[in-house]
């Protein structure tokens, strides 16, 4: 699994963090994502997958 998220859509919601925090985090001055992990291991897959489904910018993008 590959993860990519683009930072300029990123609204900033947080989601992401609470959902999969071992892959996800939020810049402290603006919320934006930072992509912790790009290539996580297969068990997280669920949680990511869910992270990438309810972030409201659609920022998330997950690869096979």
């Amino acid at each position: 699994m590959e993860i990519t998220v683009d930072e300029d859509a990123c609204c900033g919601a947080g989601q992401c963090v609470m959902i999969a925090p071992e892959v996800f985090d939020q810049r402290d001055d603006d919320g934006v994502v930072i992509l912790l992990d790009p290539a996580p291991p297969p068990e997280l897959r669920p949680a990511v997958e869910n992270a990438a489904a309810v972030c409201p910018a659609a920022a998330i993008s997950v690869f096979p």
